[in-house]
């Protein structure tokens, strides 16, 4: 007598979205290693930062908005990748997928529970680098804290896209320098895009970090928010909902 393994509901609900979410945070609330690297690298980094510049406040005004930006993807990258690798190796997304879980679902759920620490990272990283260490924006505050939670959802969606391709945490880290460094180099953050090979400037083009060191930038010289501000903040929310879309295609390639 055979047994019929349920079919995945492709339509996505609300309830195992946020079940799926709320057993997420319960697996990290036994890791603090894992939430103390999410939530207070960041910080002390930025706190790091301005005091290797503490006698040139102007430098930290310059490159601080851009990290608060960049900080929070690289740390939500390399901890999403990794704990998404052990779910897979371990057989857990195989075991999920085979009940009435859509794809969609688990996506989301992953997402959901990792933007939740996200908005934790992005608003004590925020306030540390404006209210205590004196980073001088001519902009909204709030308009920070929205890129800097853009910029770790999407740091949450490459970490979950980039799990399917690795076999072992050890390579899910060897990800870092073809996914993260290049973007890094080439964001404008240590020299202006414009100035770069045209080449070199059209692929800053086409990578998600870019805008997201230029929205930085837009609320760091204007005091209210541009046209310019939107489009880089669409284009980086566009962009993690492309890459979590990408992720949740790969799940058939691990499960079956």
């Amino acid at each position: 007598m055979s047994t019929t393994t349920p079919a995945p509901t492709r339509a996505l609900d609300a309830s195992r979205t946020t079940a799926t979410a709320a057993r997420v945070l319960r697996q990290l609330r036994h890791d603090p290693r894992t939430i103390a690297l999410m939530v207070l690298i960041p910080c002390v980094m930025l706190f790091l930062l301005r005091y290797v510049f503490d006698g040139s406040a102007r430098t930290f005004d310059n490159i601080g908005a851009s990290l608060l930006g960049i900080f929070p993807l690289i740390t939500m990258f390399l901890v999403t990748s990794i704990a998404t690798l052990r779910e897979r190796t371990s057989g857990t997304l195989e075991r999920l997928l085979a009940m009435p879980l859509g794809k969609g679902d688990l996506i989301a759920g992953y997402a959901l529970a990792f933007g939740t620490l996200a908005i934790v990272q992005s608003a004590l990283a925020t306030g540390l680098a404006v209210w205590f260490l004196g980073l001088d924006v001519t902009g909204s505050p709030w308009l920070l804290l929205l890129i800097a939670l853009l910029d770790a959802l999407l740091g949450t969606a490459l970490g979950l896209f980039v799990s399917a391709f690795a076999a072992s945490e050890f390579q899910a880290v060897q990800f870092m320098p073809a996914v993260i460094f290049p973007q890094l180099l080439l964001c404008g953050l240590f020299a202006p895009r414009e100035n770069m090979h045209p080449v070199l400037e059209a692929v800053s083009d086409a990578l998600p970090m870019s805008y997201a060191v230029d929205g930085m930038n837009e609320v760091l010289k204007h005091t209210d928010m541009t046209a310019a501000f939107v489009r880089d903040t669409a284009i980086v929310a566009g962009c993690a909902l492309l890459v979590l879309t990408l992720g949740a295609a790969t799940l058939k390639r691990r499960t079956q």
